[in-house]
């Protein structure tokens, strides 16, 4: 099982990513594990300068805005 990390302060722009995250691993049919992270220090301690963020098994993929979804699925793919 894949653990996912989505960082960010609970904005419109997080929780969508939360969503997309979920949605994409449904899709390929993925168990994951999604844990949202909002405490500021460790958004920064994972290295995410701007939110919202996402790591899969304990590496920042990305930082910045929504994800592109096939990119998306190929982190939680790989």
């Amino acid at each position: 099982m894949k653990s996912v990390k989505v960082y960010g302060p609970g904005c419109k722009r997080c929780e969508t990513t939360e969503k997309m995250v979920r949605d994409a691993a449904a899709r390929l049919g993925l168990d994951i594990e999604v844990e949202k992270v909002s405490d500021p220090k460790s958004i920064a301690m994972a290295g995410v300068m701007s939110t919202p963020g996402i790591a899969v098994d304990g590496k920042l993929v990305h930082s910045g805005g929504l994800p592109d979804a096939g990119k998306l699925e190929d982190w939680l793919k790989g």
